[in-house]
């Protein structure tokens, strides 16, 4: 089971009614208050306007028709459709500036999650499914369009017809209305209850959604599609995804008919008021009453139907709101994760890095209590090389990936030209140190622009330089499209040596000072890891290179060799140094000879066959 990226985290408290939320929500709409101000105008205006059109009947029925008053019948009749053309008007403006403010909010949280996951650390990534990212990103955000568009001035909308018709009401005759309103506050409650009902099942199928597309994400990828049918498992992955679905119907199903009885019992009670209205108006009328005209009467329940409009939409908006808030806060949830990796508010920039690196007593662990790496002292010079040799899980990789502050240090300190790489602002940083990993990642992209990510300026013929230093050009050429070839989900449709030279080729195209290599050979065969190493060696001459060791042969040359073993340096020195010290290296060597004496086939056309000894660690998951 995967982990939950929300270890250890507590969320704030989920209450809808807490001020805290609401107002956090409110702040979304902040930056757009000027158009809001302007919504709200022309809401008022409107809401104005929809009201003198029972007041403007009124004076047909009760004066014009009985007095036959033509003139005043057609101003009386020009006023209704003047009222209906400003009605209509008012709202077309209305969605238009309500429905930009709410895109430009849903656009504000789609970025800010995004920039978010962006200075997430490494190990966030690690630990959490993809397709739950995506989830958030997509499902979550996207089920809030509608209360991020139209929700929020529908809101307002309503309330202010509501207050304008209540008052044109009580204008007209004080007592209807109260017959009127006796059972809105019941119908409150009604919709409170069924907003807090449908906000926790809102909550189960957001988290049911996302839990089936981590599942899609996982095994309908080149990868997953691979393994399941080689396994025999394609059968019972459709079975598992029928499963999900069934769970997410029955939850939609729930979700959509969660008080969907006692709102319609609400329609129909409102529907039925004008029978109310006219058997009240009917006994006011009577020999102890007094009397209520008939144009008061048909000009009252032409403003109660009007009041039905609005009130019912304001309570399926607050029930709207209520359900929004479970997604809310799931957004919520991703903003306020701790950013671990952060840029210091002063950053330092190096204009020229000289490529100088130094670990000073660095200790990293990926759980308290349990250290990766221990007291680890290092120094590279500018220009020089370093080689890192250990068995599997002695801190390789993880030491490699402090430089580029993948991870930072829970100890000491990592410093590039004297400066502590956390007091490095994030460009100069990424501009300073390249990363060839020992698995190559390349998007679904043409091979240009897979080169071109490393440096958006480069030229055609910068781009085919680096494809010759990596020795990937003739390849690349002889593709039917050449450097516009789609490399595939995940570069599938590429080899493994041919996407690691690709890998090498975007480096060489950035051009930095520090090269940090992965095992950045492990994926090749003897003949292709000659003609990269001598890729990698064009490129590391001049700069300071950190070698990630999987294969012996690669690194003899090395300024340096440093054994880690359990996290800590247990030797450093060059290959004749270590190979006379006699010591762990020495026997890795020694392992690394017997093995490749024992593989390789008899016969003079054999190659050497240099075999992998230590396996690098793959990051924790």
């Amino acid at each position: 089971m995967p982990h939950d990226p929300l270890d250890g985290w507590t969320p704030p408290p989920a209450d809808p009614e807490q001020p805290a939320q609401v107002r956090r929500i409110l702040a979304l709409f902040r930056p757009y208050r000027g158009r809001l101000a302007v919504v709200g105008l022309l809401v008022a205006a409107s809401s104005l306007v929809s009201v003198a059109s029972p007041f403007l009947l009124r004076e047909v029925v009760d004066t014009a028709l009985p007095q036959g008053r033509t003139g005043l019948l057609s101003l009386l009749a020009l006023g209704m459709v003047a009222v209906a053309v400003l009605g209509g008007v008012f709202g077309v403006l209305q969605t238009l500036i309500s429905t930009t403010v709410g895109q430009r909010v849903m656009h504000d949280l789609r970025t800010g999650v995004y920039a978010q996951l962006q200075r997430m650390p490494l190990a966030f990534f690690t630990r959490t499914r993809t397709g739950e990212v995506q989830s958030r990103i997509a499902s979550d955000i996207g089920g809030m369009q509608a209360t991020v568009t139209t929700t929020a001035t529908s809101l307002v909308s309503n309330a202010t017809s509501v207050i304008a018709t209540v008052v044109a009401m009580l204008a007209l005759d004080w007592r209807l209305t109260v017959v009127s309103l006796l059972l809105l506050p019941l119908f409150v409650w009604i919709a409170r209850r069924v907003g807090r009902e449908r906000k926790k099942i809102t909550s189960q199928r957001q988290k049911q959604m996302a839990a089936m597309a981590a599942g899609v994400t996982e095994s309908l990828s080149v990868s997953g599609i691979m393994l399941g049918r080689t396994m025999g498992r394609s059968d019972s992955l459709t079975r598992g995804f029928a499963d999900e679905s069934e769970s997410l119907v029955d939850l939609e199903v729930r979700a959509n008919m969660a008080g969907r009885w006692r709102m319609a019992a609400i329609g129909v009670v409102m529907a039925a008021m004008p029978a109310v209205i006219y058997w009240t108006a009917g006994l006011a009328s009577g020999p102890a009453g007094q009397g209520v005209t008939i144009g008061t009467v048909v000009a009252f329940v032409s403003l109660q139907q009007g009041l039905f409009r609005p009130t019912v939409s304001l309570l399926a908006t607050g029930v709207q709101m209520q359900t929004s808030l479970a997604l809310f806060q799931r957004i919520f949830e991703y903003l306020d994760l701790p950013v671990d990796i952060a840029e210091p508010e002063r950053p330092v920039r190096l204009a020229k890095p000289r490529g100088d690196v130094r670990f000073e007593h660095a200790d990293f662990a990926y759980e308290p209590g349990r250290p990766t790496l221990r007291d680890v002292t290092l120094t590279v010079p500018a220009g020089s090389s370093l080689a890192v040799v250990g068995p599997t899980g002695a801190g390789k990789s993880t030491l490699g990936y402090l430089v580029p502050r993948l991870y930072d240090v829970t100890g000491g300190r990592v410093t590039l030209d004297g400066t502590d790489v956390r007091d490095l602002d994030f460009d100069s940083l990424a501009r300073a140190v390249g990363v060839v990993a020992q698995e190559t990642y390349l998007f679904h992209a043409s091979v240009a622009d897979n080169l071109r990510f490393a440096r958006p300026d480069a030229t055609d013929a910068e781009i085919e330089a680096a494809a010759r230093a990596a020795q990937i050009h003739d390849h690349i050429a002889a593709l039917p499209d050449g450097y516009d070839t789609l490399v595939g989900e995940r570069g599938y449709r590429f080899s493994g040596g041919e996407k690691q030279r690709l890998a090498l080729a975007r480096t060489i195209l950035r051009d930095p000072p520090v090269l940090i290599l992965d095992e950045a050979t492990s994926a090749l065969d003897t003949r292709t890891e000659r003609a990269v190493q001598e890729a990698v060696d064009a490129l590391a001459e001049g700069r300071t290179t950190i070698t990630i060791a999987h294969r012996l042969s690669t690194i003899r040359g090395a300024d340096q060799i440093a054994v880690l073993d359990d996290g800590r340096v247990a030797e450093l020195g060059t290959h004749a140094e270590l190979m006379a010290a006699g010591g762990r290296y020495a026997a890795l060597v020694r392992r690394d000879a017997d093995t490749a004496a024992a593989d390789t086939p008899a016969g003079p056309a054999a190659g050497p066959g240099p075999v992998a000894v230590a396996e690098g660690e793959s990051l924790p998951v």
